[in-house]
Formats: structure tokens, sequence, C-alpha cells
């Protein structure tokens, strides 16, 4: 039996059904492989994943505010040559709060900001590592692959 729930929306002076919940629904999953993430104030779920990618969707889920910053940080507008001297350097900042993005500027490439987010996330990697408990899962995933690939006679990573 579902357990199913109906919500009304007020038309005038009367009640009329608008929409259904169902938790059985909403709390199924399709055949394969899932990843569910819960974090306060939302929750992440991404079906039929490769298992191999699983901790490293869950580290960038973990670290995506940290990653958010290094590719706003590598991507930050700069002059095309750096200023050498201290009067060069606060006359760019100056032109750059007078004129913002209408001073000839420059963007970090596309390759160095994913060198900074995947910096980021390693760094927060190595952050939830020191947890004994997330450091013993990290090592039985690994123990885990190297058995898959012994198995199988082939790398699953």
């Amino acid at each position: 039996m579902s357990n199913e729930t109906i919500f009304y929306i007020k038309k005038g002076r009367r009640y009329v059904p608008h929409s259904t919940y169902s938790s059985e629904f909403c709390d199924s999953f399709p055949k394969g492989t899932h990843l569910v993430l819960s974090y306060p104030g939302g929750s992440m779920r991404r079906f039929n994943i490769d298992p191999a990618y699983a901790p490293m969707i869950a580290a960038g889920r973990v670290a995506e505010d940290k990653i958010s910053e290094a590719l706003m940080k590598a991507n930050e507008l700069r002059p095309q040559t750096t200023p050498i001297t201290p009067a060069a350097q606060k006359a760019w900042m100056k032109l750059k709060k007078e004129l913002g993005n209408e001073a000839m500027l420059t963007r970090g490439s596309a390759r160095e900001a994913a060198e900074a987010a995947v910096k980021a996330m390693a760094i927060e990697a190595e952050k939830l590592l020191e947890n004994p408990a997330v450091r013993k899962a990290y090592e039985r995933f690994l123990f885990v692959c190297e058995l898959t690939k012994e198995h199988n006679g082939k790398s699953t990573l």
C-alpha cells in the first residue's frame, strides 16, 4: 500500500486537489549503483554511477564550497602583466575598483581553474581522512577495489 499525501490549494473559498506526494515513489531507486548524500540543508542523489567514481563524487560534494572558492580565485580578473612596483600595484587596484570589467583584463585559463578545483578537493579530502573512521572506510574501499581487480583480472579504477 502506497503512503500518498494529497496537497490542496485554496481557489476562492474552496480547497482543490493540487498535487500528490508519495514517499514510496520518491525513495525508490531503479536498478544500478546509486549515491545518496545527506547534508545540512539538503541532499543529493546520483543514479546509475560507476562505483569507482563514488568516492570522487562524494568528495566533490563535500568540497563543493572550497572548489567554488578556488575556481573564483583562479578566475579573478587580473592585468595581463603583473605590476612589479608597489606604486603600480596600487594603481592597478585603483583602476580595478574604478573601471571594473572595462579595463583590459584577462582571466586564468580553464586549465588553471580545474587545477585549483582539484587542489581544493584534495585538501578537503585530506582533512576528511584525518578522521579515523573515514580513513578506515577509505582503506576498505581501496581493499575492495584491489579484490575486484584481482577477481576480474582488470582494474576497476
